[in-house]
């Protein structure tokens, strides 16, 4: 198991180039099996949840290839409608497979999934919706069994999340494109993620109308062909980079990303003192003096992302101030608390709330990341405490950070990776 050691006190600042989205790839690549015609996927970041979704849609026999950043797909060789456990237990967006099978072959067997420990995620949403759509639907052993009803197509339908769910919103939508007659989501996940995966059905053949909206109209179509296609930037990677100027007084330019894509955030570090200046595909942050301290409320887009939750909790522990953090999206999401407070930070979490009384600076510790994100706020913790820290269970930032210590060496953290093994 793979552990990073940072020696700290550094200066985060340099240019770094960001990656396609994690949270948008896996949807895309999901689509592609509705594709009747070669598709190929650009800017596709190199990840462990980007390789176990290309190796489950690899093992239903269609011919699926990452090279570089590009992976290319054909359908034409399927045999198979299943997605085995141990596969699908590593990663919750495996589940994003059943809605294009269900809706080209109308059959799907999918292993109900797993993934990170930061709360519950049902899955419910979207077996209701396929439901309504006239799906068979049964849960037997750990496994979502499916059928579409007979004649093999779903039928579109009215229907309204209860909730608002990015991950549901994108399989009923996949879902819909196929399906006999129109379909009317209610309730519909705005997230940019959604929006790429909807603009990639479009260039497929997909007649989708409300894009970007909260209800979103699908008239099925009787087949979709393959296209070519850019995953959107990631807009937490960006939002990551450019908190660790905050945090060490720094300036970080992020390249081939989009302010439009983190809005929320970026007002936030600027309520935080930073300078932020923006281009057509670049975002810089520059920090003079200590931060300034916030109160962060998390919501769905467009609110503030629960994905940036942890990292801006770090900037506020060592902000001039008192910080309030509330966390609505995910109930176990303060997960990364008792490590900062290892790190130095003074955080008092009650229920759904963080309190955070800055701190003059971090000290080094050993820390166990629990998350995917809360990885990166105890990297750039680190980064700044004075002396060596060890972070064990990195195994959860490569889920989601593209070559992440040589990205972070180039803006001039002293981090090495370790072998446990070795």
């Amino acid at each position: 198991m793979d552990q990073f050691l940072i020696t700290g006190s550094s200066r985060i600042a340099g240019e770094v180039t960001i990656s396609g989205a994690k949270n948008a790839a896996l949807p895309l690549l999901a689509a592609m099996i509705l594709a009747e015609t070669s598709t190929t996927l650009h800017n596709v970041p190199s990840l462990q949840d980007v390789r176990t979704l290309i190796k489950l849609i690899a093992g239903m026999g269609i011919k699926i290839e990452k090279q570089g950043d590009t992976v290319t797909c054909d359908t034409k060789s399927i045999d198979n409608f299943y997605a085995p456990y141990d596969l699908v237990k590593t990663m919750r967006a495996s589940i994003l497979v059943l809605g294009p099978l269900l809706a080209r072959f109308g059959e799907a067997e999918v292993s109900l999934p797993g993934g990170c420990a930061i709360g519950s995620r049902p899955v419910d949403q979207h077996l209701k919706a396929f439901e309504a759509m006239g799906a068979e639907i049964s849960v037997e052993n750990g496994y979502v069994k499916a059928k579409a009803p007979k004649g093999g197509k779903l039928i579109g339908c009215k229907f309204s999340f209860d909730m608002v769910t990015v991950g549901g919103t994108e399989n009923v939508i996949i879902a819909a494109t196929l399906a006999k007659g129109t379909t009317v989501l209610g309730n519909c996940a705005l997230e940019p993620e959604v929006v790429d995966l909807a603009n990639m059905l479009v260039a497929m053949g997909a007649k989708i109308s409300g894009i970007g909206t909260s209800i979103m109209t699908i008239e099925g179509v009787e087949r979709l062909h393959g296209c070519e296609y850019s995953v959107v930037a990631d807009r937490v990677e960006t939002g990551s980079y450019l908190a660790g100027a905050l945090m060490t007084r720094g300036d970080v330019l992020t390249k081939k990303t989009s302010a439009l894509l983190l809005t929320p955030v970026l007002e936030k570090f600027e309520d935080m003192g930073a300078v932020i200046t923006t281009g057509d595909d670049w975002i810089r942050a520059q920090m003079k003096g200590r931060p300034l301290p916030v109160d962060i409320r998390t919501q769905p887009h467009p609110g503030f992302p629960t994905d940036m939750q942890a990292q801006v909790m770090a900037i506020s522990c060592i902000a001039d101030g008192t910080s309030t953090f509330i966390e609505n999206i995910f109930e176990n999401r303060f997960m990364h608390v008792p490590e900062l407070n290892r790190l130095g930070a003074s955080i008092q979490v009650d229920g759904h709330t963080a309190v955070v009384k800055g701190v003059e600076s971090f000290t080094a510790a050993p820390v166990m990341a629990t998350d995917l994100r809360a990885s990166m706020s105890l990297v750039m913790a680190a980064a700044t405490a004075e002396g060596e820290s060890l972070i064990d269970r990195i195994y959860h930032i490569d889920r989601g950070y593209e070559d992440v210590e040589n990205k972070l060496r180039s803006l001039g953290v002293n981090i090495e990776r370790i072998n446990t093994n070795d």
